[in-house]
């Protein structure tokens, strides 16, 4: 059982700022700045690919109002929404969550950023990836 899923059973507090059936969204324990919020689906899920459409949807139909919310009480007028999948990939907790970090000043999120040149074979990455979406 993770963290967030006690925060969801009521075991452990949280300081909430939205939440609907399929939704929880509540300040950061550890916040990057400040008004860093999480905002989980109440369906337990590690990653984004196992989570259901219905969960999905939810936290796609929330997360931008929680964005303008954020920025509002926080005066922030730029901000990262981060979403980590698996270990390697910086997940801490194993339950889907996007953090809303609020950039102000040096506070928020400062990201390395180490990007590529395009594969040779991106018309064929392209094509599989177009494949299994459709399937």
């Amino acid at each position: 059982m993770t963290i967030f899923q006690k925060i969801l059973d009521g075991e452990i507090p949280c300081h909430r700022v939205y939440e609907d059936d399929h939704v929880l969204a509540f300040l950061d324990v550890a916040p990057l700045s400040r008004g860093h919020v999480l905002v989980i689906p109440k369906e337990a899920r590690a990653t984004l690919g196992e989570l259901s459409d219905r969960s999905a949807e939810a936290i796609g139909r929330v997360l931008p109002r929680l964005c303008r919310a954020v920025c509002s009480a926080t005066g922030a007028t730029d901000y990262n929404v981060l979403q980590n999948n698996g270990a390697a990939a910086h997940q801490a907790v194993m339950h889907v969550h996007f953090h809303i970090i609020p950039r102000v000043g040096e506070q928020g999120l400062g990201i390395d950023w180490p990007a590529q040149d395009l594969e040779q074979d991106a018309a064929d990455l392209a094509a599989s990836i177009t494949a299994a979406a459709s399937g």
